[in-house]
């Protein structure tokens, strides 16, 4: 009997090529689609949350076609904008309160602020976005670029921005409330409770005018904060429920 001896194949120079064409094509549209992205934000900011894709794509200088050609349509467009705002909000938050929520559950991270000083930064950087950027969160929103017959099931327009925060938040307040020893079944839904709840107040103070209406955002942060840590107050680990407001 004779034996042979399998020899692995290796890619020829074809093969490399053909791979290493594809690997930088790859990065070339994603790195357009970021462009693209961000053409969008600002056409919003300078035209309004109404700004159709005309505008966007005039505002780009480029045509509709391009848009088309990365995004399909405008569903897909609107989605790779509110992933773009939704990692703003996230990187506002974790910037506001010192990392990655380590804080909140009791544990050691680079800040010794207290969690209700946290919670209202958290609170503060979302609102931020509100006064801040009111067309680009108008825009994500009421998602006006999107007709009712390009919107699916799949298509959560409303929730988008807000999903990945309240996730992140409920993940720490199941970590807080087993440090306690107690059931972490509530922890999801409060995660969205307290999104849902900030949410709502920041778009009923932007319809009202936001700061012109006579609350500055000062104050609607501490309203917010003082309602929701009462709540959550019991979750954590801690003697003081009620440090020194800053």
């Amino acid at each position: 009997m004779t034996s042979t001896t399998s020899t692995p194949s290796t890619p020829n120079d074809e093969d490399t090529v053909v791979d290493g064409r594809s690997s930088r094509w790859a990065e070339h549209r994603a790195q357009r689609r970021k462009e693209l992205v961000e053409a969008t934000l600002r056409a919003i900011r300078d035209q309004g949350a109404g700004v159709g894709i005309d505008g966007i794509a005039s505002g780009a200088g480029t045509s509709k076609t391009v848009f088309y050609r990365h995004f399909t349509d405008r569903a897909g467009l609107y989605s790779a904008v509110a992933e773009r705002v939704n990692q703003i909000i996230l990187r506002n938050i974790t910037k506001a309160v010192g990392g990655d929520f380590v804080a909140f559950t009791g544990g050691q991270s680079e800040t010794s602020a207290h969690p209700r000083v946290l919670l209202a930064a958290a609170v503060d950087a979302y609102l931020s976005l509100v006064e801040d950027d009111p067309e680009v969160y108008r825009f994500i929103v009421a998602a006006p670029l999107v007709p009712p017959s390009e919107r699916t099931e799949t298509l959560d327009l409303a929730s988008s921005v807000s999903q990945v925060v309240a996730v992140r938040i409920g993940t720490v307040i199941a970590v807080a409330l087993e440090a306690r020893g107690r059931d972490t079944a509530p922890a999801a839904t409060w995660g969205h409770a307290v999104v849902g709840m900030v949410r709502a107040a920041g778009d009923e103070w932007l319809r009202a005018g936001a700061a012109a209406s006579g609350t500055p955002r000062e104050t609607l942060k501490e309203h917010l904060t003082e309602l929701i840590w009462g709540g959550l107050s019991s979750a954590w680990p801690t003697a003081d429920a009620t440090p020194d407001k800053e």
